[in-house]
């Protein structure tokens, strides 16, 4: 078992920060379920989980995305502003289980979001950013968003994507009163980040960024269980190009597929890891939990995980690759 494990996605709601967003947004759509979850925000709880596994964490903030229930820009950017303090005061205190945070912007502002985002790159040491598969319906190619994924190629820090569907939307459209038997979360969330790595790719966007780093959540969500099916799709012609698509990609799609990270949050699963490892390469997997969510305020997850990596079918080296030495690697870490 390695020594060290990093969870480069894991989830957390600084507690000041969540008693101004229920103030803000009393009653958002994630309210009940946070409340159900004190690990988000009782460090010392947390902290019993993180040293049973031997497991330091990088922060990222929890939903609900800001920019989804406070509709004023200068009021979400306020509260961004303030988790983001929040977690680079965690980390300071508590250096030695958490070597970073990862950065939330509000991309309803997108222009102050880059400042927000600069201010925590160079002030506040973050290693990255956190954006959502879409922004409140927007797609992440579109034009708008293109200054946040130039500046994150210029410093060379990962983005963080994490998938959002909302679970007020029903699942059909004969339905009302929102998403049933959790399919919203359980295949909603995979094919959302499905969603937004296609968008990346026929948007160009890693065309144009060839180094950009993005980091997916649930290990890719449906792309490498279909490899062979966007191969053979693009190859017969029935994929719709525009003609900026057409125009902008050099390589066979599947390449830029190729070209993102993934982590391990498919709550265990070995041959679910072992295709991911086959299909993003060893160096583009990374130890990632969903933490604290799916039962028993993390732990679940966390054991679950962790076994899963351990009864992969490979090297002890690449292990320790999946566990510590890929997050040291994209992140830059001192650790």
């Amino acid at each position: 078992m390695s020594p060290l494990k990093i969870d480069i996605f894991c989830h957390i709601l600084p507690e000041k920060y969540k008693k101004a967003l229920d103030e803000a947004a009393p009653g958002h759509v994630q309210q009940s379920t946070n409340n159900l979850l004190p690990t988000l925000w009782d460090l010392d709880h947390r902290f019993r989980i993180m040293d049973k596994y031997g497991v330091m964490q990088v922060l990222t903030l929890s939903r609900p995305p800001i920019e989804e229930v406070i509709s004023d820009p200068k009021k979400a950017m306020d509260l961004t502003k303030r988790a983001n303090d929040e977690m680079a005061e965690i980390v300071l205190k508590h250096r030695d289980r958490f070597p970073t945070a990862v950065a939330a912007v509000a991309l309803t502002d997108v222009d102050a979001s880059l400042k927000e985002l600069e201010r925590a790159i160079i002030d506040l040491r973050f290693r990255g950013v956190q954006i959502y598969t879409n922004m409140n319906g927007k797609p992440l190619d579109s034009p708008e968003f293109e200054p946040l994924f130039d500046m994150m190629a210029r410093y060379n820090l990962p983005i963080w994507i994490h998938p959002t569907h909302g679970v007020t939307a029903s699942d059909y459209s004969t339905e009302t009163g929102g998403s049933r038997h959790a399919i919203a979360n359980t295949f909603g969330w995979p094919y959302e980040t499905t969603m937004a790595m296609n968008r990346l790719v026929f948007g160009g966007i890693l065309e144009r960024y060839p180094n950009l780093k993005v980091i997916t959540h649930h290990c890719g969500g449906m792309v490498p269980f279909y490899e062979q099916r966007i191969i053979a799709f693009h190859d017969i012609g029935e994929v719709e190009f525009g003609d900026r698509d057409r125009d902008v990609l050099t390589d066979p799609p599947i390449k830029y597929y190729k070209k993102i990270y993934a982590d391990t949050a498919i709550y265990g699963n070995t041959p679910g890891l072992m295709l991911g490892r086959a299909f993003f390469g060893i160096d583009h997997l990374l130890f990632g939990t969903d933490f604290p969510f799916a039962g028993q305020f993390g732990e679940r997850v966390t054991r679950q995980t962790i076994d899963a990596i351990e009864a992969m079918d490979i090297s002890d080296v690449e292990k320790k690759k999946i566990f510590e030495d890929n997050a040291r690697d994209i992140m830059r870490l001192p650790i």
